[in-house]
């Protein structure tokens, strides 16, 4: 084996590259013949390349107010024909569950009704807004976009960690770390057949005019971000140039009547949907936070007036709640009427009899989840924790057992990762994103793997300083592989009249402070 191999171990969990040590998968096996031979560096030039790429291209994260490269590992992450098929199939049952169970909180409420949900559940969720009953999308679809986190367990089957039906971000990473990857690693490309991902902006643009208001035959499809100061804003430009329509900002849309129109150079023209990248709280001062100068007031009237379709639908939070996340198995079986293809992780609700003080007892083997909690934060993993941090979320348990979670600590996968001129192995996530254009759910191939980069680190999420993989799905045999023609509009919008306007004395502190605030 080589020098990059030669320090190489296999961790306590799944290793995605080795049955055994020395001995790839079938799926690997490309990629490893291509790997073996190369010098440290030989693979630390590339790696370097690599980099250099996207910080000439701008693609960055914010991570704690610093613009940094979006640290992408040259060794991608690859998953079998078979093995992606089973995951397409259970994220897709997921989310049909989702919009089902959204349609019904926000309408009937059938499944409170029914006991398959605890309506006290529903009544504490900080993300449940009465503003959204009644609110009746168009063609019935809230999830347009959904990001379903995935890992695979110590056996390699994959679990569902948690549910993103709000503003699932990290797909603009997918595309360009496959831009990147086919330069780097070419030869790699070129012994393998690898399903393509430049699909998704015309995937995405055909489920948002699919989504428009009755009687709207070609609908004005715009890209709501919170501006510049957004850590996603790379993602919030790259999404709205791939699909050909506009970036606007809250200051570049106006409200009049229930109709939605947008300022462009050839005057006001009326937006039908609105992909929007702001948080809900932010989304309409009218019905929301009165102090939020990025959003457009009296957006939900427009909404319920069925003048304009916002995407993803407002108070789909309910459904990211980490608690409700633990009924999603009962949700399929009772709107499915079919088993779960993906299980969820083994969890338990502390606000249950009997629970808090099992969980207590082994709260130094277990992960402690705060419920509404983004990007990693607040997570206590009990076997890293310090006492004195066991102490605290012991108290926070005690005081709120509603807002907090306990999870079996599952020893996620792992992927060689190149750490200084060595491959070791990482532990790695999966995020698909799924697309719903109201009559078939189309789920991206391979989706956005990210890696914690620290030795023996769980949290993977790049606001906790993880890194991505570039993601290939193998083509089954019988599989034709399509030809990516780039999506160009046919009759761009008018540019946006001034882009960023002054906003006024005093008005750019907080227009930045509430665009930091978002995703």
């Amino acid at each position: 084996m080589a020098d990059l191999f030669e320090e190489y171990r296999l961790g306590p969990g799944w290793d995605e590259m080795f049955a055994e040590l020395g001995v790839p998968r079938e799926s690997y096996e490309a990629l490893h013949a291509t790997l073996q031979p190369l010098s440290s560096a030989e693979l630390r030039v590339r790696a370097e390349v690599l980099a250099r790429a996207f910080l000439d291209q701008g693609i960055t994260f914010a991570l704690k107010g610093v613009e940094r490269p979006f640290p992408l590992d040259i060794v991608p992450r690859i998953i079998a024909a078979q093995e992606w098929r089973s995951v397409e199939v259970g994220v897709a049952q997921r989310i049909r569950a989702l919009e089902a169970f959204l349609a019904d909180v926000y309408g009937a409420g059938q499944v409170l009704a029914d006991g398959v949900v605890p309506r006290r559940i529903i009544a504490t969720s900080a993300h449940f807004l009465r503003a959204a009953a009644g609110i009746n999308p168009p063609n019935g679809v809230r999830v347009h976009v959904s990001g379903v986190d995935l890992i695979r367990d110590e056996q390699g089957t994959f679990r569902v960690l948690e549910d993103n039906v709000r503003i699932p971000s990290g797909v603009s990473y997918v595309m360009e770390n496959r831009r990147a990857m086919a330069q780097v690693l070419p030869e790699v490309f070129a012994a393998s057949r690898i399903l393509p991902v430049e699909s998704y902006p015309g995937m995405l643009l055909r489920a948002l005019r699919a989504a428009a208001p009755a009687g709207v035959g070609d609908p004005t499809v715009v890209v709501l971000s919170p501006g510049v100061f957004n850590s996603a804003y790379f993602e919030h430009s790259l999404i709205a140039r791939e699909m050909g329509v506009e970036l606007v900002e809250g200051r570049d849309l106006i409200c009049v009547g229930n109709t939605v129109a947008m300022r462009t150079t050839a005057g006001e023209q009326r937006v039908d949907v609105i992909y929007r990248r702001i948080d809900d709280d932010f989304l309409d001062p009218v019905h929301f936070r009165a102090d939020s100068v990025i959003g457009v007031a009296g957006l939900i009237n427009a909404a319920r007036a069925g003048r304009v379709t916002i995407a993803n639908a407002v108070g789909n939070g309910v459904a990211d709640d980490k608690l409700l996340y633990t009924y999603v198995p009962e949700l399929i079986r009772y709107y499915l009427n079919e088993e779960p293809l993906l299980p969820n992780v083994d969890t338990y609700r502390l606000d249950e009899p009997g629970v808090m003080e099992h969980v207590l007892d082994r709260i130094g083997e277990l992960v402690l989840k705060p419920v509404d909690g983004a990007g990693g934060a607040g997570i206590v993993i009990g076997s890293q924790a310090m006492n004195h941090e066991l102490d605290a979320v012991r108290e926070k348990m005690l005081a709120n057992p509603r807002g907090w979670i306990a999870q079996r600590e599952v020893k996620l996968s792992m992927v060689p990762t190149l750490v200084g001129d060595r491959l070791r192995g990482r532990h790695v996530d999966l995020r698909p994103f799924a697309v719903n254009d109201g009559e078939k759910i189309w789920v991206l191939p391979g989706g956005l793997t990210r890696v914690a980069l620290p030795e023996g680190a769980l949290v993977v999420n790049s606001s906790q300083g993880g890194g991505s993989k570039d993601t290939w799905v193998l083509a089954a045999p019988d599989d034709t592989i399509p030809f990516e023609v780039p999506h160009l509009p046919a009759d761009p919008a008018p540019l946006t009249a001034a882009g960023r306007p002054d906003p006024g004395p005093g008005g750019t502190d907080l227009a930045e402070q509430q665009q930091q605030q978002q995703q």
